[in-house]
């Protein structure tokens, strides 16, 4: 019976081991920082143990491995002695009792030792990593420093042997955008965050990854002010345009100089007082196109009126950017935004896409499942298949990419105003169904 236990007791040990090393190993540093901000009991240790994670790991092998020659050990020369004493008081010749109580004795640990020496602690530390992490550090962190000469022994080994390949560092803890994306994908097939959350969470990952240019208001877009025009034609500007704030111009529309606010110009039409722009304009933020979006949203924030007046390096007025800019790329265009000629994505019976030539790239690549570059020097769906025509398409024009086929349906001048999007196997298949049908 004492074998018995001292080996269930082996086995219960090589749990915790297997149990520490995987909660700590899966537990989530951030949340582990949380925790030690909470004052978390052995939150610190488990941050720290994560934080060395050779060490740690060279403790818990070294636990293992000698829990695992001692049960071997032990098994077999006791328990596996004392299960052939009984076969042969049954019987059984000692030439068959000896074999066949070892290799009983030696299945039964083995199974044990998989199941609840392995198994079942994994499966509970992957459940609950942070919490077990916070139980077992402190213990974990004691048998590191008092095995610290087999431990450093080991450790220093292990980084040889990755030195000896080329690695000379570890492997930097990083989360990417698309692994964030994953996350929150899962959690709303859970439940856990609704459909609408998640297409947020999108929208303020693309934000961080734009530019102004992809953020702003084009400058044929934009309803302005020229203090050198008739009082006739400013008036008819404030009555017909739908913008609360429009930026003023002198002369040159590249010379922006200031913005004003509509409704206090209607106020003063209404009064019968005098069309006074410059006393009621005020100074706004010029900023470059390359600005980072989110750079800009500060920006605003500080700036006396909520509009940044937009320029590119060789000065020119490219547009303005507004916080409904920023809004409008993390919660999606409002209806009451959508210009007449329609939403900016319509998905077509055949699978294909009608796509507006000013829908932002990131959000194209999202939807199609496109790859963005890096060093790329366009923020639109019509920047894009610019690109890929390598000069100003014509309608009807058709290019194929990345498993795509764009066609040119409509131009707005020179600028691409719709795009038909369908895959490229799909308009194969569909060509040859009209070939044969002919």
């Amino acid at each position: 019976m004492f074998e018995l236990i001292v080996a269930i007791c082996l086995i219960a040990l090589n749990g915790v081991f297997a149990l520490s090393e995987l909660a700590i190993v899966s537990a989530r540093r951030a949340r582990l920082r949380s925790m030690v901000e909470n004052g978390r009991a052995g939150a610190a240790s488990a941050l720290a143990l994560a934080e060395e994670p050779g060490r740690f790991l060279s403790t818990t092998q070294i636990g293992i491995t000698l829990i695992g020659i001692l049960a071997g050990a032990f098994s077999g020369a006791a328990l596996g002695a004392r299960l052939s004493e009984i076969l042969e008081e049954h019987g059984v010749r000692q030439a068959v009792a000896d074999p066949v109580g070892f290799g009983i004795v030696i299945s039964i640990i083995t199974y044990l030792s998989v199941v609840m020496g392995e198994l079942v602690p994994k499966q509970l530390a992957l459940r609950h990593a942070e919490t077990i992490a916070c139980v077992t550090a402190p213990s974990m962190r004691f048998l590191s420093r008092a095995a610290l000469p087999v431990v450093w022994l080991l450790d220093t080994s292990t980084r040889a042997v990755f030195r000896l390949f080329g690695q000379h560092n570890a492997a930097a803890n990083i989360v990417t955008d698309e692994e964030i994306r994953t996350i929150v994908a899962e959690a709303e097939s859970a439940g856990v965050i609704e459909t609408d959350e998640r297409r947020m969470i999108a929208g303020v990952l693309r934000l961080g990854d734009r530019t102004v240019r992809g953020l702003l208001t084009p400058r044929t877009e934009v309803d302005r002010l020229d203090l050198d025009e008739d009082e006739a034609d400013i008036r008819e500007t404030l009555l017909t345009t739908q913008h609360s704030r429009l930026p003023v111009t002198s002369g040159d529309p590249d010379n922006v100089v200031g913005v004003v606010h509509v409704r206090d110009l209607l106020a003063a039409l209404v009064a019968g007082q005098e069309l006074d722009i410059r006393s009621r304009m005020r100074k706004a933020p010029i900023v470059p196109d390359t600005l980072d979006a989110l750079e800009v949203m500060n920006v605003l924030r500080d700036a006396d009126v909520p509009v940044a007046i937009v320029h590119d390096e060789y000065g020119h007025f490219e547009g303005i950017v507004t916080p409904a800019d920023a809004l409008g790329a993390i919660a999606g265009v409002f209806k009451s935004d959508v210009d007449v000629s329609g939403p900016d994505r319509v998905k077509r019976a055949d699978g294909s896409w009608l796509l507006d030539g000013s829908m932002a790239f990131d959000e194209m690549a999202e939807l199609l499942g496109l790859k963005k570059s890096e060093n790329r020097h366009y923020e639109t769906a019509a920047g894009f298949v610019i690109h890929a025509f390598e000069r100003l398409p014509g309608v009807g024009e058709v290019v194929a990419t990345d498993g795509w086929r764009f066609e040119i349906v409509d131009l707005d001048g020179l600028r691409v105003d719709k795009i038909m999007a369908s895959r490229e196997d799909v308009a194969a298949a569909t060509a040859r169904e009209g070939v044969h049908g002919a």
